[in-house]
């Protein structure tokens, strides 16, 4: 049975009732969840499970094929299939990740309209990220400039809004895909897109805040060379 994603439509859930689907050693598959499972350079959620007199850390999320499976911790407890659980996350680590990952999407949407090149990778953890260009040579200046840019964005407090079409038509549209190399697989038939409104518009199938606002600050801490025509930005999110 496939699992119901929430989070792909409401990033801001931190709990859901579901049911116990299958089990495989400390794994669990629930009907539903509001667990980010890892993937798209974003980490998975942590947190907790809790049912009829038993509860149990989440240490990681994985989706295999339709399905999402929650480790638990070494030693815990593991609920029976069919029972029914509650799940709940790890608020505060989802939040910073929301914040992060929209902030990467800022970095790429200036960096596109400055400098016209598509991001070759990127990682993130809570309030701190990378992400790699195909820029060569550093312009002089980069670091200061894409920092002023980023700062604009949030202050401009532009709305996020997350919509899904069909593979198809997002086919036609090129600029939904910033990365150098289309990472949407092709078994995916509908895709999500998420657009920070009049910035940046891509597919996308991570968590987002609801305005560029919600991030905070950022500030570039780093720019490196990663190889002929690969330049790395490194970023750290703030309060503001």
């Amino acid at each position: 049975m496939s699992t119901d994603q929430l989070h792909l439509r409401d990033a801001y859930l931190r709990s859901v009732r579901a049911e116990v689907t299958a089990v495989d050693g400390d794994r669990v598959a629930l009907d539903r969840t509001v667990f980010y499972p890892t993937g798209g350079g974003q980490p998975h959620d942590t947190g907790l499970l809790r049912w009829g007199g038993g509860e149990a850390a989440v240490v990681d999320v994985r989706k295999e094929g339709d399905v999402v499976w929650h480790r638990l911790a070494e030693g815990a407890p593991v609920p029976a299939v069919g029972a029914e659980v509650e799940g709940e996350i790890d608020w505060e680590r989802r939040h910073q990740l929301m914040r992060t990952h929209t902030a990467l999407h800022i970095l790429c949407g200036v960096i596109w309209n400055e400098w016209g090149v598509p991001v070759t990778g990127g990682n993130m953890e809570p309030l701190t990220a990378r992400m790699d260009f195909a820029l060569d040579p550093t312009p002089e200046g980069f670091g200061a400039r894409v920092e002023e840019l980023v700062a604009a964005e949030i202050a401009a407090d532009r709305p996020i809004e997350v919509s899904f079409i069909p593979r198809s038509e997002a086919v036609l549209d090129e600029a939904l895909i910033r990365t150098k190399v289309n990472l949407v697989p092709e078994s995916v038939t509908e895709i999500r897109v998420v657009d920070i409104v009049g910035l940046d518009k891509q597919a996308d199938g991570g968590t987002h805040v609801r305005s560029t606002g919600e991030v905070g600050g950022v500030r570039v801490v780093k720019t490196e060379s990663k190889g002929r025509g690969n330049k790395r930005v490194r970023i750290q999110v703030t309060d503001g």
